[in-house]
């Protein structure tokens, strides 16, 4: 989803699709851990919960309402934790990646461990956190985890372009839908390479960009202006 326009800062737009990629990484594993559940689409969840209810499998309808509300769980952290970094004064977008890195370095250990069912738990938690990071007066602006509003705004924009509006603004809408496809097929193949130990790769990766925000954008932002 991407309801609001994407923040005009080509920095924000690349954090954006790296965050994306992320979450298609992520999604890869889950998805192949879980034998065809999701752990940042949703979506794809409520119809296996919808068929299996329907169809009396409750196995598959079971899981599929544990992960869509393990998910949701994520969200509402995302959101005390925006809260909380509003009201102390902390930097929202590093504190959220924080957490975020912090549940992927969870998962990845007790991934290690053998303990697939923690490590499923603590990177649904995560995708769920993750959506806040662009989250302003309560609303997610940019939706990181599924594109089917991504997808739907990119073909307005290209319906737009067709009647004079401005040509390129449906590649922002793209590169996001493409940032979760490159992060997806990543996972996909270290996957096959090393099994749910990739997720270390994505713990890594959420930890870089936890100190990148905090020093790039977080500690740029509150450095005092010289007249």
């Amino acid at each position: 989803m991407c309801d609001v326009p994407i923040d005009d800062s080509r920095q924000m737009l690349v954090l954006a699709v790296v965050l994306s990629a992320l979450a298609g990484y992520v999604d890869a594993l889950g998805f192949i851990t879980l034998g065809g559940f999701f752990v940042a689409f949703m979506s794809g969840n409520l119809t296996r919960f919808s068929v299996g209810f329907a169809d009396g499998a409750w196995a598959h309808a079971l899981t599929a309402a544990a992960v869509i509300g393990t998910f949701v769980l994520g969200c509402a952290l995302g959101a005390v934790v925006v809260h909380l970094s509003d009201r102390r004064r902390l930097p929202v977008r590093t504190t959220v990646l924080a957490v975020v890195s912090g549940l992927l370095i969870a998962g990845a250990v007790a991934a290690t461990v053998g303990a697939s069912t923690a490590a499923v738990g603590a990177m649904l938690l995560a995708m769920g956190a993750e959506n806040s990071f662009f989250q302003k007066d309560g609303e997610v602006t940019i939706g990181l985890t599924y594109m089917t509003g991504a997808l739907v705004k990119m073909g307005h924009r290209l319906a737009a372009a067709l009647f004079g509006g401005p040509r390129w603004a449906w590649l922002r809408h793209f590169a996001l839908w493409a940032g979760l496809v490159a992060g997806a097929v990543t996972g996909a193949l270290a996957h096959h390479w090393i099994g749910l130990d990739a997720l270390w790769f994505a713990a890594g990766l959420s930890a870089a960009l936890t100190v990148t925000v905090h020093l790039r954008i977080d500690r740029a932002t509150r450095r005092p202006q010289l007249s």
